[in-house]
């Protein structure tokens, strides 16, 4: 499979400023969808919404208990994230650009 698309997915998730912020309390470990909610003005349904996308695309991690669903980030993913942003921004001596010049800078 493309490994783009594989990510394409990811970073769609990460663009909403809401979904950034549950990743990022998410990283002081597993939290109850209660404590979530209390950390937003928004509605159950809308948190729920926003734990959708995360959860499906395989940022985060989640286990019911009781009545409550529990959320973690997967550590595993956002490791591969991580790396992958990293090789894709880093400047390569077999660059894709068909264009590249000697002086190194790309044609239109």
């Amino acid at each position: 499979m493309d490994q783009h698309a594989d990510y394409a997915s990811v970073f769609k998730a990460l663009g909403d400023t809401t979904r950034l912020k549950i990743i990022e309390m998410l990283s002081c470990g597993e939290l109850c969808a209660c404590n979530i909610l209390e950390s937003f003005e928004i509605t159950q349904p809308t948190l729920s919404y926003h734990m959708k996308i995360l959860t499906e695309c395989g940022l985060v991690i989640s286990c019911k208990e009781g009545s409550w669903m529990h959320y973690s980030n997967n550590t595993q993913l956002i490791e591969l994230i991580k790396n992958y942003w990293t090789n894709i921004t880093t400047e390569k001596e077999d660059c894709i650009c068909k264009y590249k010049k000697s002086d190194g800078r790309c044609d239109k």
